[in-house]
Parts: C-alpha cells; sequence; structure tokens
C-alpha cells in the first residue's frame, strides 16, 4: 500500500463497505426456500480467508517492508497510525449512528 496510515485505513474501510454491499446485494436476491447447502460454510470460510489476507496487507505490507529494510521505529509508527485511524473510522460511524444523525 502507501506510507500514508490514513490512505491504508481509508483503503480498509472501503474494502469493508464493498463487502457489506455485496453482501446486501446477495441477501435481497436469496429466498429461504431452499436450505443451507455445503456451499455456504465454504463462502462464509473463503471470505474469511480474503479478508484476513487483504487487511493483512493493508495494514502490515508497508510497515514490514519498513522493518525488514531497517527502519523499525517507522514501521511500528505506520503501524499503530493506520490501526488508529481505522479505529476512528468505525468508531466516528458508531456515533453518527448512536446519535441519530445518520439512518
Amino acid at each position: 500500500m502507501s506510507k500514508n496510515p490514513f490512505y491504508n485505513a481509508l483503503a480498509a474501510i472501503i474494502y469493508i463497505l464493498t463487502i457489506v454491499l455485496a453482501i446486501n446485494s446477495i441477501s435481497d436476491l436469496e429466498t429461504n426456500e431452499y436450505p443451507l447447502s455445503l456451499v455456504t460454510p465454504v463462502l462464509v470460510l473463503s471470505l474469511f480467508t480474503l479478508s484476513a489476507a487483504v487487511m493483512g496487507y493493508l495494514f502490515c505490507f508497508q510497515p514490514l517492508r519498513l522493518y525488514l529494510d531497517g527502519k523499525k521505529e517507522e514501521a511500528v509508527k505506520l503501524f499503530l497510525k493506520t490501526v488508529a485511524i481505522f479505529a476512528i473510522i468505525p468508531l466516528t460511524i458508531f456515533l453518527l449512528y448512536f446519535f441519530k444523525i445518520i439512518p
């Protein structure tokens, strides 16, 4: 990704929103006429694995490169800033929802 923690956190939020929109679109098409099959757990575990890989890349790739280049302090700062900025975004969304500013 980038060395800008804001861009890394923003990319993570965009990925999450994309997944949520896709799941909502699929659930709108789905009916409860069919019983759950083996496909559902496979898809859930696959999505979980893909999400772990994407988030690992977004949060850890650049800090790991910096760390391996000997810039340990800069690597730790970038990782912590990315996590902090990422934490602020869902917290802000939660507070906006809690105070009924967004539906």
